[in-house]
């Protein structure tokens, strides 16, 4: 369950429009708008919530929620995720139990589904950022459509095709000769998944596709594949820092693409 507390009119507008983004992520969620007495009000849901690691998403000042929280904080083991966003929804800020409760993740995944930036604070020592590709395609994609796109998609997150790691797609995709010829020319080892695989990542996408998993067996091919290549990439590193989706899936006429992101080395 997630918590939102709103202050005033505008922020009630945001956490209405919350609502359906959290439950495309698997949350079930409720809003308190000016609760009154605030403080204990916010106090009480947020030690029911800690037991369970329910997250509280407040909108409004952290100060607000830092006076709020103060004095009944324990630990980031304990402590309930807690985040932030300002009344534009422009930005997401997790600011308690970031690692260790998932507010960095839930961070991630609500800034994808809401167009928003994450504002990630948390002390890390990442120097190495490595991206993983997810595509889809039609049988018989020509090579062209598939490498505009994907050229597309790395201008558009600013990422150099130094920094992929790798190609990742679905198991009945590990003969189409587009995709192949596309990571030869790029010099990029192709891997694909099999559908029970991608499906571990359905709680991350941004979006699901009824059709696609209809037809494959998975909710999006792109972005689960973009997603368990960096997971394989992050054990592989042996980092506990959290692979993440940094573009959400782009498509023209004939193939999708989504790109993850993944660490070498590990957090401090």
């Amino acid at each position: 369950m997630i918590t939102l507390f709103s202050l005033t009119e505008q922020g009630l507008a945001l956490a209405e429009r919350l609502i359906q983004p959290l439950e495309v992520l698997g949350y079930r969620s409720q809003i308190e708008h000016r609760a009154k007495p605030f403080i204990p009000r916010v106090q009480q849901v947020f030690a029911e919530a800690a037991p369970q690691q329910d997250a509280l998403v407040f909108i409004c000042a952290t100060g607000i929620v830092m006076r709020a929280l103060g004095p009944v904080l324990k630990d980031k083991y304990q402590d309930a995720p807690v985040l932030v966003l300002d009344e534009c929804g422009q930005f997401v800020i997790p600011l308690l139990s970031g690692h260790e409760g998932g507010a960095n993740h839930l961070t991630q995944q609500l800034a994808i589904q809401i167009q928003a930036q994450p504002v990630i604070t948390t002390a890390q020592s990442y120097l190495n950022p490595r991206y993983c590709i997810g595509m889809g395609c039609e049988r018989h994609c020509p090579l062209d459509d598939l490498e505009c796109l994907l050229m597309s998609c790395l201008a558009k997150a600013g990422i150099p095709l130094s920094q992929v790691e790798s190609l990742h797609s679905i198991d009945i995709k590990a003969d189409e000769q587009g995709l192949i010829t596309l990571a030869e020319k790029l010099g990029l080892p192709f891997f694909t998944w099999h559908k029970d695989q991608l499906n571990m990542m359905d709680q991350r996408l941004s979006t699901r596709s009824e059709y696609v998993f209809n037809t494959v067996g998975v909710y999006g091919v792109a972005e689960s594949a973009a997603l368990y290549g960096a997971d394989q990439n992050q054990n592989l590193n042996k980092s506990r820092a959290e692979s993440e989706l940094v573009l959400p899936k782009h498509k023209n006429p004939r193939a999708t693409c989504a790109i993850a992101r993944f660490y070498r080395g590990d957090k401090t």
